[in-house]
């Protein structure tokens, strides 16, 4: 019996054997065709470097990039157009694509009745404005992925963000049926959306005015009135860095020597740095929190922010001396030199929020994760980050935060490693877990920005890596994106850079090569700048609106013609030009006097916007303090420049231009060069103090 009972296990266990073998086979087979069909689809995306368009380039979706052929086809055919923007690090693009975009059912739908583009709002900023415009107008919001419906001209009838399949199917069939049936109805929709763009643009900044130091007081105390008290940041349910914001603020408190406003930024800039919205272990700050206490992020990691972040904090351990935000300096340059670095000088754009398919999950972890990689050091850890066994975040996740200091904290606790130490065990941890997907395209203003931020690091730090780093980058876009006649482009991956530049991106990288100028003394820097400042003069400027339009006229015109004066995450191509200008047509005074009058003209075009809304028209601050209280042209001549001109710049000097070097190459150094002897000439608008030999005496005319 048990023989029996042996050999029918035993027949059994062969019998499931094959059983198991001929599934396992057909389950190939199944995945191999399965791959076959999803790889059989194949769009005009195909062609396209940005991640973003290759992301749905095998969707069953007919998509096309922006361009004649698309727009051209919907004329002729008298389809709409379904024009999608969206961005590689959008975590709302990516469900929409899984659950509209890559189903046959949308497809067909979208196929038979649609010319569909794809755009990735990073590489053309100039389509997404225009079309976010019409959302805000038509909702009274936007956001991404913004989906467009418009007429075959391209002008818009419809606009929305993320829409489940049901509803997604229910708007295109609705829409076409409208179409078919009623085309006057959409026509006229489109032209009442037209006619308040237009209207928008043409009385945008077309008033100007005067400001006098009093109402900059009175606007400032207005953006104080909006701050959180508790939490720092604005008042909003969520939190979005917005770091040029607060580095003008902080810029403002020196110079006005007013302590409400510096203690204002500085407890944003505690509560960003310890919050959630920082990365503690790989270092970097994520896009924004979803809740008021910087505690819970979404976990995007942009360049553009982290530029900026940089600049904010390098700046800040200049005035304050504080070794909290040197440590989240050094730790966010790190993360970019490790993840967002290409071996030719550049930097990529981003991180996604997700990985696996989960928004943040290699980002968070699990107290057991914690005490089995920490040991004895565990406990200490735990409570400086607020970890729980139950998550302090959700499904039993926790997001490292803490609520003071690591100087604070662990002034008077033992453990077997340091903070850092630990931070990079669970580093080298982290390394094993896929990592979130990575947007490898180059962008040019987010480079400059970048640039700027590691200028600003080296002059806080006075760490010659972040110097060379910063030269690299420099080297990278002349030698990449900046072509003889003087015109930049946008975007680079691959050894690709096909699209022109926008206004951010000269504005951007004159001021990155100004900045770079400065810790220098290479002309080359301030040569680069005047070569795309006399590009951005003759193909942006618009004489008779006072302000640089967002296109080059030698550029396609799309539907409306943009100017931006707004500055938001990024300041305004337009603030950051004013600036520009002010200070090469103080450096060119001789030869470039007319970029004063342009600055000028645009300082007082934004006057009005600036007193209204300052916490949105940061960019043009500067320039208003300028005008108001002049600034200082600080030139270091002779042999021994280099050192002299590292110890000054360790003192921050709100709006302070640097410029020297051993020949005299610029109006304003002309008659300074003592053979044998190194001055520093402290002047204001031109007009010099006898000139010192020391730093110390330097700072004290400064004073």
């Amino acid at each position: 019996m048990n023989k029996l009972l042996i050999s029918l296990s035993f027949a059994d266990e062969m019998s499931m054997n094959k059983i198991l073998l001929l599934v396992s086979t057909w389950f190939i087979l199944f995945a191999s065709c399965a791959q076959q069909s999803e790889q059989q689809y194949t769009n005009a995306l195909i062609n396209e470097s940005s991640p973003y368009l290759l992301q749905h380039a095998n969707n069953p979706v007919n998509w096309y990039p922006w361009g004649e052929e698309a727009l051209s086809k919907a004329k002729k055919e008298g389809k709409l157009l379904v024009i999608s923007i969206g961005y590689s690090a959008c975590h709302w693009c990516h469900v929409m694509e899984h659950e509209s975009y890559e189903d046959t059912v949308v497809s067909e739908l979208m196929n038979k009745h649609y010319v569909s583009i794809k755009i990735d709002r990073e590489e053309r900023p100039d389509i997404d404005q225009v079309y976010i415009e019409a959302a805000q107008m038509l909702n009274g919001s936007a956001g991404w992925p913004l989906n467009v419906i418009a007429l075959p001209d391209a002008t818009p009838v419809f606009t929305g963000t993320y829409f489940p399949k049901d509803q997604w199917i229910k708007i295109l069939n609705r829409i076409q049926s409208l179409y078919e049936s009623d085309p006057d109805r959409l026509k006229e929709q489109s032209r009442r959306i037209m006619s308040n763009l237009k209207k928008y643009n043409s009385e945008l900044a077309a008033e100007s005015s005067s400001i006098s130091n009093d109402e900059i007081s009175d606007a400032i105390k207005k953006w104080l009135g909006l701050m959180d008290k508790k939490n720092g940041g604005l008042q909003n349910s969520q939190k979005f860095p917005l770091p040029g914001s607060y580095q003008q603020l902080l810029n403002y408190s020196i110079s006005s020597e007013d302590t409400k406003t510096r203690d204002a930024v500085v407890l944003t800039l505690n509560k960003m740095a310890l919050g959630g919205l920082f990365d503690h272990v790989g270092g970097g700050f994520h896009r924004y929190t979803v809740e008021p206490t910087w505690k819970i992020p979404h976990f995007e990691k942009m360049l553009y922010d982290n530029a900026q972040m940089i600049s904010l904090y390098s700046v800040a351990y200049q005035v304050t001396n504080n070794p909290l935000y040197k440590d989240v300096v050094d730790q966010t340059i790190n993360f970019i030199v490790e993840e967002l670095s290409n071996s030719s000088g550049g930097f990529y754009s981003s991180y996604d929020a997700d990985s696996e398919g989960e928004e943040g999950k290699y980002y968070v972890w699990t107290s057991d994760e914690i005490a089995t990689l920490l040991g004895d050091d565990a406990g200490a850890f735990m409570d400086y980050f607020t970890i729980t066994n139950k998550g302090n975040w959700e499904d039993g996740k926790n997001i490292l935060y803490a609520k003071k200091s690591p100087y604070e904290y662990f002034s008077d606790k033992k453990t077997n490693r340091s903070l850092q130490e630990n931070l990079d065990i669970l580093k080298s941890y982290r390394a094993k877990r896929i990592k979130p997907g990575l947007d490898d395209k180059i962008l040019t203003s987010w480079n400059a920005l970048m640039l700027k931020g590691l200028v600003d690091a080296y002059r806080a730090t006075q760490n010659k890596d972040y110097l060379n780093l910063a030269i690299a980058n420099g080297n990278f876009i002349l030698k990449n994106q900046l072509f003889e006649d003087g015109h930049l482009n946008r975007n680079y991956k691959d050894g690709q850079s096909k699209i022109n530049g926008f206004l951010d991106d000269y504005a951007m990288t004159i001021q990155a090569f100004v900045a770079l100028y400065q810790v220098t003394f290479d002309n080359k820097w301030l040569d680069s700048s005047l070569k795309l400042t006399e590009y951005c003069v003759t193909h942006f400027y618009n004489s008779e609106r006072g302000l640089f339009r967002y296109k080059s006229d030698l550029d396609e015109a799309l539907i409306v013609e943009k100017y931006t004066i707004n500055d938001n995450v990024i300041p305004s191509g337009n603030s950051v030009m004013a600036i520009n200008l002010l200070i090469l047509g103080n450096m060119y005074f001789d030869t470039h006097d007319n970029y004063l009058d342009i600055s000028a003209e645009m300082l007082s075009k934004a006057a009005i916007d600036f007193k209204e809304s300052p916490y949105y028209h940061y960019g043009w601050l500067p320039g208003y303090q300028m005008l108001h209280k002049g600034f200082y042209e600080i030139a270091i001549v002779g042999e021994d420049y280099e050192a002299l001109r590292r110890d000054l710049q360790k003192t921050y000097v709100p709006g302070a231009i640097y410029l020297g070097g051993d020949v005299e190459n610029l109006p304003l150094l002309e008659n300074k060069l003592v053979e044998g002897k190194t001055f520093i000439y402290v002047c204001k608008e031109k007009f010099c103090k006898l000139p010192v030999q020391s730093v110390e005496d330097a700072l004290a005319l400064l004073k």
